[in-house]
């Protein structure tokens, strides 16, 4: 599938695919694609910044490509690796073989035949309908020197594999890096990208998701699940609830036939809300009851 050609498209591109974006993130989605260049997402966890990699590889049908980052991620993990195992086995059997040829059995050794491609590597690579969609997720887990290496891949699109030279990419990927912020990125690699800063949505874009992903939860609950939800994002918690968490907690109230939220159904479900026990202590002992009592008066 071709890109698409406005930001009109482009909305309507991730709208199909069942993604609610304003026009702010529609923009900002249509000029990464237009102009070539990688796309960073910043925002809180489960605000939907990985979806939005999904959705576009889904969208235009291009293979995703998902380097998951963590601490201590190197380039072994991330870009290639040979088969080392293969790799002595071919010795041993050459060796058992009798006279070896040195210069051939190395040359072998470090061909293509025993090159493991990992995400970067293979994001180089021409995809079926185009170039990959490359989502480096979560960046911000791993360290400034993986970070100056991914500015190294993301300048050019290219990587040298000493054995096999510089592989580049014949038509560059579209990327797209995310970060939950528990660390700055540094401004060199933010300089190469777009930036977009994900927030929560408003509860009118809230509940166009909910009636998107879940169109057949009762319209009183959906709206009840938004404005508890926009409400408790305003408490003192240390996780607010995320869009995934909305979401979560509808589909769960769905499967437990509730058609309206009441205080002992909010108290038995604040797990699938909120993840973190003192949360939880804090919305118990009447609190959760009072904003259901906010919602309910809103409502009214």
């Amino acid at each position: 599938m071709t890109l698409p050609p406005s930001i009109d498209a482009t909305q309507a591109l991730l709208s199909s695919a069942g993604y609610v974006a304003d026009r702010a993130l529609s923009t900002v989605v249509f000029l990464s694609l237009k102009l070539g260049r990688p796309l960073f997402l910043e925002g809180e966890a489960g605000v939907g910044k990985t979806e939005i990699a999904k959705v576009l590889a889904k969208s235009l049908g291009r293979p995703l490509i998902r380097l998951q980052c963590y601490e201590g991620l190197d380039v072994a993990a991330a870009v290639y690796e040979w088969n080392y195992a293969g790799q002595m086995m071919a010795i041993r059997l050459a060796e058992a073989g009798g006279a070896v040829d040195r210069e051939r059995l190395e040359s072998d050794l470090f061909s293509e035949r025993y090159l493991i491609r990992r995400p970067l590597l293979q994001a180089l690579e021409p995809g079926e309908g185009g170039a990959p969609v490359l989502l480096i997720d979560e960046l911000d887990r791993t360290d400034e020197a993986f970070e100056a290496f991914l500015l190294e891949v993301l300048s050019d699109f290219q990587v040298t594999i000493p054995e096999l030279g510089t592989i580049r990419a014949p038509e560059p990927p579209l990327v797209i890096l995310t970060s939950n912020r528990t660390r700055e990125i540094h401004d060199a690699l933010k300089r190469r990208c777009l930036y977009h800063w994900v927030d929560y949505p408003d509860a009118e874009r809230e509940l166009q998701i909910l009636r998107t992903r879940l169109p057949h939860a009762p319209e009183a609950l959906s709206r009840q699940v938004v404005a508890f939800v926009q409400a408790i994002r305003k408490e003192d918690l240390f996780k607010a609830p995320g869009v995934a968490e909305t979401l979560d907690w509808a589909t769960a109230l769905v499967e437990l036939d509730a058609v309206a939220l009441d205080p002992t159904l909010v108290i038995d479900t604040l797990g699938v809300l909120l993840k973190y026990q003192d949360d939880i202590q804090a919305m118990q002992g009447g609190r959760a009851k009072a904003l259901l009592d906010e919602v309910r008066s809103s409502a009214g």
